[in-house]
């Protein structure tokens, strides 16, 4: 039973993640990976003011910082960790930068040393073919070559992933979008470090203990120490693995947005990039929360505004950042406390969120309902309330409605 049949609560704290049923923690896993997924698009238009060649660059130190660190963190929780082609495979499967479906990559191991992939459907793609054949060579060219071969870093040096095929698609309707080999040679040289890797592999956010798999695995995987699924489907792990795998996610995504601001400081003044920083965090903070409340079956109740702030990707995990959501009434109270998403020495969404940038929390009362507004309560204290006219929705919000992810529905 998703959130919107069940009765509405009129006071008190909404059901946190812990407290979902199986089919709700899968839900949230899938949408988390989609979110990650968004985050880059709703960054690059405000790096596009300087050209293609900045936002290239910057796609690629962000996602090279921040997947080598998550990627390594994802193997150790589920228990597939080595240097193999098929350990590689299995950590993309599960990646921000690959959400199930809308990337649909279709995998395949031959031995220890060889495998293959390609993507049935490629959402990414889609989002940027109708932008011309310079975006789709930015993107399927010179961002993917070296943050692939970052990805596979974390697993081995030595593995290396090399186009078959790839857009820009002759003819146009090619299919599969593109195809890949993914090798293993000892013979040569290793990959350089992910130099960013380094740097964002020393914040508070690489450092978080894994979140604990506790509690009976009955009702599916408890680990993915099988063999790799071609097929994964996020609703075959257990309830204590998917509760793991959405603070997993959640935090893949914090990662990527200081991947980010990290590139974007090399580029931008201080005041800038915290600009910048914030303007991601809104864009991509309100197309989450419209997803979320359409896939809970949400409407405009009080309840269900703070069933979003609630279960949105930006607040979770709790361990980095405390998040305290209260219904009261008519008025849903949002409180951040200490913790160490606050304490990062680079830019982020929460240390711009407790700078005063909270653009974003608006964002996210808008998309469940635009006549929500929210306003500071005090230092790390907001109040959503009901207003009397609709807001109009942000332009960072509409940017990232570019993304053909904003919209796209799972059918699995």
């Amino acid at each position: 039973m998703h959130e919107g049949t069940a009765p509405e609560m009129t006071t008190g704290a909404p059901r946190a993640v812990g407290e979902r049923s199986h089919e709700e923690l899968s839900t949230l896993v899938r949408e988390y990976l989609l979110a990650g997924h968004l985050i880059d698009r709703a960054g690059m238009p405000f790096v596009m003011e300087k050209g293609l060649e900045v936002m290239t660059e910057v796609a690629v130190q962000e996602w090279m910082g921040a997947s080598p660190v998550y990627t390594r963190r994802m193997q150790r929780l589920l228990g597939f960790e080595g240097d193999t082609v098929e350990v590689a495979l299995k950590g993309m499967q599960l990646d921000i930068g690959a959400p199930p479906e809308f990337m649909d990559f279709r995998m395949g191991v031959q031995d220890d040393r060889h495998g293959t992939f390609h993507l049935a459907h490629c959402g990414a793609l889609m989002d940027v073919e109708p932008m011309g054949e310079d975006t789709v060579v930015a993107m399927c060219h010179h961002i993917e070559d070296p943050t692939f071969d970052a990805t596979g870093w974390a697993t081995n040096p030595k593995l290396r992933m090399r186009p078959v095929h790839r857009p820009p698609r002759i003819p146009a309707d090619r299919r599969p979008h593109c195809s890949w080999t993914v090798t293993i040679d000892p013979e040569e040289p290793d990959t350089p470090t992910p130099v960013r890797s380094l740097e964002i592999g020393g914040t508070r956010a690489a450092a978080l203990p894994l979140a604990d798999i506790d509690g009976p695995g009955t009702d599916g995987f408890t680990d993915y120490s099988r063999p790799l699924d071609p097929d994964l489907k996020i609703a075959e792990f257990s309830s204590p693995v998917l509760r793991a795998l959405a603070d997993e996610v959640a935090l893949q995504g914090h990662l990527l947005a200081l991947s980010f601001g990290s590139a974007v400081a090399e580029r931008w003044d201080a005041t800038a990039t915290r600009e910048i920083v914030a303007k991601q965090f809104t864009g991509v903070a309100g197309v989450a929360a419209a997803r979320l409340a359409r896939a809970f079956g949400l409407g405009d109740a009080p309840a269900d505004v703070a069933t979003v702030f609630e279960l949105h990707p930006a607040f979770h995990p709790r361990t980095y950042v405390d998040w305290k959501v209260r219904l009261d009434g008519e008025a849903v109270h949002l409180e951040l406390g200490s913790c160490p998403a606050r304490t990062e020495e680079l830019d982020s969404w929460i240390t711009v969120l407790a700078a005063g940038h909270d653009r974003a929390l608006q964002a996210i009362a808008m998309a469940v309902d635009p006549h929500w507004t929210v306003e500071p309560d005090g230092a790390g204290r907001w109040v959503a309330h009901r207003s009397a006219e609709p807001a109009t929705e942000f332009d960072e919000v509409t940017l990232t409605k570019f993304s053909t992810g904003a919209a796209f529905t799972f059918r699995r």
